[in-house]
């Protein structure tokens, strides 16, 4: 090799291992640039994290309720969803046919609160729904009947023995029923019980598969406008039908201040309604899908306001609870008062 080609090949070895450390001190600048960047992006987050507030979730209210009563009053003033997102909570409705059927809802757990007349927490505490009474409305014996329809025979509560009679099982209803046969003289036994929604009850109703219907308002005023169905019997001396606010045990000890929250809307929607009947069946009747006449009439056989439940009202459930008993209609006696808030 000569010399010249010796130094050659040393110039370009000492270009290459120059080149190559250049590389190396870029890619270390770089790396520590990118990991400078890096952590201070975690930084920024970090600090985000903690000097941000993290909104509260929502808690949720399931609301169950009925065609008619305070509670579809409230549903579509929309009063309460605005007091209950102020307070952190979330409510969504659900509509049942009956009492039966709201309560047997809570009994699963699908909803927390609802509302029903006297008959269903009977029935749901015999089969072991976990509920608890809140509250109730006054005394409403015209807001239920048994009807019949314009061209039936059938003139007396009498005439009812051998005939079949349409009825949500285990509603307040029932217990009208069993009241206005004790009071005829007619035994329980010695009629036909057809066990149906109102809905289908309705119909049913119409095409003569009953002869008698036990039902309440709206459904009761709604029938008597269109089909011009005779009255034989309201609650009036009979029952007292008293609409009753309930929820699951768990959800009223755990809520106390939603509880109140609730009671306390109901309160003042039943304060608006008093004073503006025209204007409760106006709001109602898109919702409820039922002429305002009929619901004017419904409105104009109940009374409004929210009561505490006291000894007198859990005195008068036991009544029922025990008559139902004696019936065999619940397989077990039960006392009322173990459904009570302590």
């Amino acid at each position: 090799m000569t010399t010249s080609t010796f130094k050659s090949i040393r110039a370009i070895t000492l270009l290459a291992i120059s080149l190559l450390s250049f590389v190396l001190i870029l890619s270390a600048c770089g790396n520590n640039n990118s990991n400078g960047a890096a952590e201070g992006n975690k930084s920024t987050t970090t600090s985000a994290e903690t000097t941000t507030d993290t909104p509260k979730a929502s808690k949720e209210i399931r609301i169950g309720y009925q065609k008619y009563g305070t509670v579809n009053i409230l549903k579509a003033k929309g009063t309460l969803e605005k007091r209950f997102e102020s307070e952190g909570y979330k409510v969504t409705w659900t509509e049942f046919p009956g009492g039966p059927q709201l309560l047997e809802a809570l009994n699963v757990g699908s909803i927390d609160i609802g509302h029903t007349g006297e008959a269903p927490p009977i029935f749901a505490q015999a089969a072991d729904t976990p509920l608890v009474y809140l509250s109730h409305e006054p005394v409403s014996p015209k807001s239920e009947g048994i009807i019949v329809p314009k061209d039936s025979k059938i003139a007396t509560l009498a005439d009812l023995k051998g005939k079949k009679i349409a009825l949500n099982k285990g509603s307040n209803v029932h217990y009208l029923l069993v009241k206005a046969l004790e009071k005829a003289g007619v035994d329980y036994k010695d009629i036909t019980t057809v066990f149906l929604k109102p809905g289908d009850a309705r119909v049913a109703f119409e095409n003569g598969s009953v002869d008698a219907w036990v039902i309440w308002d709206p459904f009761l005023a709604a029938a008597q406008t269109a089909t011009g169905a005779k009255l034989l019997t309201d609650g009036e001396g009979l029952v007292s039908n008293i609409e009753f606010y309930l929820a699951s045990r768990t959800f009223a000890e755990a809520n106390k201040p939603a509880i109140d929250s609730f009671i306390d809307e109901l309160n003042k929607v039943d304060e608006w309604s008093k004073a503006n009947q025209k204007e409760v069946a106006a709001l109602l009747s898109p919702q409820l899908g039922i002429d305002i006449p009929s619901l004017e009439l419904a409105s104009a056989r109940r009374d409004y306001g929210v009561l505490p439940i006291d000894d007198a009202i859990i005195e008068a459930q036991q009544k029922i609870a025990d008559t139902f008993f004696d019936l065999q209609l619940i397989p077990k006696e039960i006392t009322v008062k173990d459904a009570t808030l302590k």
